[in-house]
């Protein structure tokens, strides 16, 4: 009886939500990327551990769940406020302007989206009943998505280990705070659009966004910066705020992504979004099933554009009319007036289900990350219209792949849309490059989610993960280029030059002046 009760417990014991767990402060981002950290978030805490998740009142697709505590902090802004900025950020995109205008306007877009969101996160910090809440609270580490990069400034202030999941930042921020090598030949920069096998001219262009990148980097986040620095009460650049970060969680491997050098704290996680395929709802079933051999198109511009201007979107659906498969597009904006029949438009629709389905022939994406890694998973060729942020260069990755075609939707006529799309579902090669892909991608010893999980859990028991942080960090940029080894080595050769140089002179000399006396005592004797 007693080994009985004794083998219970071990039982009880080791059930994943029953387990001693730590304690975990969360400090997400609003829309589509927290979709993927809530996963993570709600796995945490059915493993047993205590997660608190802070949320401004005003957000996207932000929820409190049993799953976890959430602590929301007034803001001053309204949800008019936030679509507002977000709407003006999309239509900089949409506007056809001449360069360098276009980059000029989207600049501006971009500091506005961000000043307007930040602000959210000054908010907190006037919230000073919360943050002394969160101070006495022993966390034993922040995750946080770094993009508006309050959760860094909080994880500073609270002097705690922290682990940052995203799939990137402007400037290439993640690879140069980790100090990762990032040579020039073969690693494109953000916003280049350039694959990893450039032209010369290609490497130039990448080596002046190189030159620029910090530069533009530290003029978007100027107001972060000067906040961070005055809650810090120290002077903070850019590069401080992120570089002591303990992990980074990746959303992207290397069967998308480019193959370049890492450090071994840089996790990727590529797919953690991909769910299990899940019976369709009676509405969409009937859809599909009424589509027949030719099957169906799924079309959305991801969670948080569900409309377009109405000029693109007459020219789309005059384009989608001109193939056999029934389209479900996530458009809520104006009914285009020469729409078909074929189309079926949508407000909301389960993506990753309908991608699942046998019957499912393309996918139109904007290509956001989420978005992308559905269609790899399921094996479903894309056509790209991408819009702003990242996007564009996860396009030309599916491109390079030979996984989909890509459409400039400033410019793309109702001819370029339907020559794609056509191309995708007719032309076998998009198919089987996928379908590599996705086996490629599916072929893993562990899912990116459990593997998430196990490094927010690390950082949490090993309070940081000082191991894997390098030494570059401790030097200066003369130091890290061995610069100052390179002056040194010049100088040994130069005046080792200069003294041979000399010898040889020297030598020279003494053996004209030995000749010179040689012929004087000659003629001497001959007179």
């Amino acid at each position: 009886m007693t080994s009985q009760l004794c083998w219970a417990w071990i039982f009880i014991l080791l059930l994943p939500g029953l387990t001693d767990g730590g304690k975990l402060l969360v400090v997400p981002m609003i829309g589509s990327h927290w979709l993927s950290m809530q996963q993570v978030v709600e796995k945490l805490a059915e493993r047993g551990h205590e997660v608190v998740v802070v949320m401004p009142e005003v957000s996207w697709n932000m929820k409190a769940s049993q799953a976890y505590k959430v602590v929301t902090h007034p803001v001053s802004q309204t949800m008019e406020d936030l679509d507002s900025a977000f709407h003006e950020y999309v239509a900089a995109h949409l506007k056809v302007l001449p360069f360098p205008l276009n980059i000029a306007e989207q600049f501006k877009a971009y500091r506005h989206v961000f000043n307007t969101f930040f602000l959210q996160c000054k908010d907190l910090f006037k919230s000073k009943e919360i943050l002394q809440s969160l101070n006495q609270s022993n966390f034993d580490a922040v995750l946080t998505d770094p993009f508006f990069m309050c959760g860094a400034i909080v994880a500073n202030y609270l002097s705690l280990p922290f682990v940052f999941f995203m799939r990137g930042l402007p400037c290439n921020l993640h690879y140069k705070a980790t100090q990762c090598p990032s040579p020039l030949s073969y690693i494109p920069r953000v916003f280049t659009f350039n694959s990893d096998q450039m032209t010369f001219f290609q490497r130039v262009e990448n080596a002046l966004v190189d030159f620029l990148e910090l530069g533009y980097c530290n003029a978007f986040y100027e107001e972060g910066i000067k906040f961070s620095s005055e809650v810090l009460q120290r002077d903070v650049s850019l590069i401080d705020l992120t570089n002591s970060a303990s992990v980074w969680l990746l959303r992207y491997d290397f069967v998308f992504e480019y193959v370049r050098p890492v450090m071994p704290n840089m996790v990727f996680i590529g797919g953690i979004n991909c769910a299990q395929k899940k019976p369709l709802p009676k509405e969409f079933e009937a859809i599909v099933n009424a589509s027949g051999e030719h099957g169906i198109v799924v079309f959305s511009l991801g969670s948080m554009v569900s409309d377009i201007p109405k000029e693109r979107a007459k020219e789309i659906a005059k384009a989608l009319g001109t193939v056999p498969q029934t389209v479900l597009w996530r458009y809520t904006g104006e009914v285009p007036p020469n729409l078909p029949k074929n189309v079926k438009l949508v407000k909301w629709l389960p993506q990753n289900d309908l991608l699942a389905h046998p019957k499912t022939r393309a996918f139109i994406t904007h290509g956001g990350s989420h978005g992308v890694y559905e269609g790899i998973c399921n094996a479903v060729p894309m056509v790209l219209m991408p819009l702003f942020g990242d996007q564009m260069d996860n396009a030309k990755r599916v491109e390079s792949r030979g996984a989909g075609l890509t459409l400039n939707i400033l410019e793309m006529t109702s001819e370029d849309i339907s020559t794609a799309l056509k191309a995708v579902i007719n032309d076998k090669k998009y198919k089987e490059n996928i379908q590599r892909l996705s086996d490629l991608h599916l072929d893993r010893p562990i899912h990116p989610l459990d593997l998430a999980v196990h490094w927010v859990e690390f950082v949490m028991r090993h309070k940081g993960a000082p191991h894997l942080r390098p030494a570059a960090h401790d030097l200066n940029w003369i130091q890290y280029h061995s610069l100052d080894v390179m002056a040194f080595l010049l100088a040994v050769v130069l005046l080792s030059l200069f003294i041979s140089l000399k010898c040889c002179l020297f030598c020279c000399r003494r053996c004209c002046c030995k000749k010179g006396r040689t012929k004087k005592a000659t003629k001497a004797k001959s007179h």
